[in-house]
């Protein structure tokens, strides 16, 4: 009874401890997905500076932000 007992006791620890590690990981997984749809926000924006700037005939320079942010987020 003891030992049943004590089984018990040590697959709920585990089960406790393995469901706490990959919370976590969700998170961080969670988390570099969000910073990888920002970044792809970002080249889309570059992207489309870059197109008005030609057909304008503007200085593409100012699109630079947009394309050092999405490094910045690698």
């Amino acid at each position: 009874m003891k030992i049943s007992k004590f089984l018990l006791l040590l697959s709920c620890g585990l089960i406790l401890l393995f469901s706490a590690c990959s919370s976590s990981q969700d998170k961080a997984y969670k988390a570099q997905g969000e910073v990888s749809k920002e970044r792809i926000a970002l080249v889309n924006k570059y992207q489309e500076c870059v197109k008005k700037a030609t057909e304008e005939g503007t200085d593409k320079e100012v699109c630079e932000t947009y394309l050092k942010a999405a490094e910045a987020l690698k």
